[in-house]
């Protein structure tokens, strides 16, 4: 008998893979910590350590993960001084959730609830009453956003009680769904320039007595997608973002705590067929799967009516060490998605789901030309891509 050309590793033990910290240090449990502080009903102060204020902005930069902040202390001078604040900051990571992508984080943050409950579990997942792929973050194709998403945000309980709330971004996002299932609530005001948003963020802070305010910067992610982590063009958004946190600092009204936080880290990935292995040009991968949603680190895998467990087997065999490979039950069960898990929500993890552990992703040269040039990526539960900063400016 033939002996195989290798030794094929064992696969990861779906169990050893990390699981974010829901119900204890996520981002699903910032909000409700911060409105807890303001008396809102039915909320609960999750993260013990965020003292209530009656004033509270979340500043969310996309793509800063907390080791990407770690390395660059140079480019980021009054971020990393928060690190180590003796002014009463937190200064410490949380993790954003699985997929650490940018649609499911953000639902987690203004929900409040981990991705099996809002139902994001992802960058592109199936939607089970059509069998196409949605793409959460443009929602395409488009489905009814509360149908998809029925919870109330948190800005929505807080504006109920009595709480002056308002995001504060792109005037490009006012209108989307994923904002309308994510972050609204009280008033939307679009603001162009990085410098704007934060005056204007401390103005809305200041025109209440109890005030939640939620204001974004995207272009972090941009850079590091298109050029890479430490490259120039990143290192310079850097620089540009951790003066427009310390713009909004000095503006901070009384009673007012300021919290900066991101959506996900990132991690390059170098461009060879070693580290990137092509969906589209793998003919093991392929077999029996039927639709190949997520992103290259964190993959849900459709399979065609009764391939769901040869699908696993070829999966896990192909994979070996570089990915945690588990079935939709396992991943379920191990917790990726959250404690619990929602009816409606189940059948849009894959009955295969795939997250990387090394420096690797699964491309489709072909069906996601774009996404599969990009030089800097997320998705997965290893610790450059998890951990995202904490950081805390009181008045």
């Amino acid at each position: 008998m033939a002996q195989p050309a290798y030794d094929a590793p064992e696969p990861l033990a779906v169990d050893s893979a990390p699981v974010p910290a829901y119900g204890t240090g996520s981002l699903a449990d910032v909000l409700p910590t911060l409105a807890a502080g303001m008396a809102v009903p039915g909320m609960s102060p999750v993260i013990a350590e965020l003292a209530p204020a009656d004033r509270a902005c979340v500043f969310l930069i996309d793509g800063l993960g907390w080791e990407q902040l770690r390395a660059h202390p140079d480019e980021a001078p009054f971020m990393t001084t928060l690190i180590a604040s003796s002014r009463g900051g937190t200064g410490r990571p949380i993790t954003a959730g699985y997929p650490a992508t940018t649609a499911t984080s953000l639902a987690s943050v203004g929900t409040g609830l981990p991705p099996g409950a809002h139902g994001l579990p992802g960058y592109t997942v199936r939607n089970p009453d059509t069998d196409e792929l949605m793409n959460q973050l443009r929602w395409q194709p488009w489905t009814s956003p509360r149908v998809w998403q029925p919870y109330p945000t948190i800005f929505q309980l807080a504006h109920k009680a009595g709480v002056h709330t308002a995001q504060v971004s792109s005037p490009t996002f006012e209108n989307t769904p994923l904002t309308k299932v994510a972050l609204s609530g009280g008033s939307f005001h679009g603001r162009l320039s990085g410098e704007e948003r934060m005056d204007f963020a401390a103005e809305q802070l200041a025109a209440g007595d109890r005030s939640l305010v939620y204001t974004y910067y995207a272009e972090v992610d941009g850079k590091g997608h298109r050029f890479g982590v430490d490259s120039d063009p990143w290192r310079g958004q850097l620089m540009y973002v951790d003066r427009l946190v310390q713009r909004l600092a000095e503006q901070l009204p009384p009673r007012s705590a300021l919290y900066i936080t991101a959506d996900h880290g990132m991690i390059d990935i170098p461009f060879d067929e070693q580290h990137r292995i092509d969906f589209d040009e793998d003919w093991e991968l392929r077999a029996g799967v039927a639709l190949l949603g997520g992103e290259g680190r964190a993959r849900h895998v459709y399979a065609v009516p009764g391939a769901a467990a040869d699908v696993l087997a070829v999966w896990r065999e192909v994979l070996g060490e570089q990915f945690w490979v588990a079935s939709r039950d396992e991943a379920i069960a191990a917790g990726w998605f959250g404690p619990h898990i929602d009816e409606r929500v189940r059948a849009r993890i894959g009955d295969v789901v795939a997250a990387a552990r090394d420096d690797v992703l699964i491309i489709a040269s072909e069906r996601e030309p774009k996404e599969s040039a990009m030089v800097g990526n997320h998705g997965s539960l290893t610790p450059v891509e998890q951990f995202v900063p904490l950081l805390e400016v009181r008045s």
